[in-house]
């Protein structure tokens, strides 16, 4: 590989990143606070590569100037001018290939049940609305429902959304995936469902749940993690939304 044909790697580069940022394929990758990091880095690829070919057009003509050289030194040694990076260098393609071809779903249930619980204490329990019904993140309700047993919560109706996952002995979950960076370090945050659920439930289906909290919970069969139930008084299917991974839990 040349240095022309490392510029136009990286050019290809730049601009699949730059198209994925303007978009919301970027966030199958990272959360939406990284977008204008993504961004800037798109651009520094773009002028690297712009500035790696106006480097070697320069030498160029500085080698058309120059008197002829039979490449050899004082001593009669050859030194020949052309440099090539190693076969393997080809490679660096193999992202640019990925990311232009392949745009990969949402991490979901298959990942959910086979990792364990993110679900962590959280540092304290923030004043609710009046809404009823109150729509709270996922992970806001699991951590109220689980380490303060619902006290903030009452007998409230709380609105919550996640795709389902189903146990091993078939127990329907509702779960989001929470993220710290990008996807490769996301975790799923799970609450059982119990109540009035409906018959038949699909995995990686979206779900609007309306319900209760309750007092029932389980252990998470990976990290013997904590999982609270949620009382189903409501259940409709709804379309996977724009953000699929949930961020309120290190926020």
């Amino acid at each position: 590989m040349n240095r022309q044909a490392q510029a136009a790697v990286l050019f290809l580069l730049g601009a699949a990143v730059l198209k994925a940022g303007s978009s919301d394929l970027y966030l199958r990758y990272v959360k939406a606070g990284l977008r204008p990091l993504l961004l800037a880095a798109g651009v520094v690829l773009i002028v690297t590569a712009i500035a790696t070919v106006w480097f070697e057009l320069r030498q160029g003509r500085t080698r058309r100037a120059s008197p002829p050289d039979d490449g050899r030194d004082d001593e009669g040694h050859d030194h020949g001018h052309a440099h090539r990076e190693p076969r393997i260098a080809w490679l660096r393609v193999l992202p640019l290939l990925a990311l232009i071809l392949v745009a990969p779903p949402a991490l979901g249930s298959y990942s959910a049940m086979r990792t364990g619980t993110a679900l962590q204490p959280p540092f304290g329990y923030a004043d609710l609305p009046a809404d009823d019904p109150l729509p709270l993140s996922l992970v806001d309700y699991a951590g109220r429902a689980a380490y303060d047993h619902g006290q903030t919560l009452g007998d409230r109706r709380i609105k919550v959304t996640g795709f389902i996952a189903l146990g091993h002995d078939g127990t329907p979950y509702l779960v989001r995936m929470a993220l710290n960076c990008c996807a490769a370090d996301a975790q799923p945050v799970k609450i059982g469902l119990t109540g009035r659920i409906p018959p038949v439930l699909q995995p990686d289906s979206w779900l609007e749940v309306t319900g209760t909290y309750t007092s029932k919970r389980t252990k998470d069969p990976v990290n013997n993690g904590v999982i609270p139930f949620i009382e189903v008084g409501e259940a409709k299917p709804v379309a996977a939304p724009r953000d699929p991974y949930d961020e309120s839990w290190n926020n």
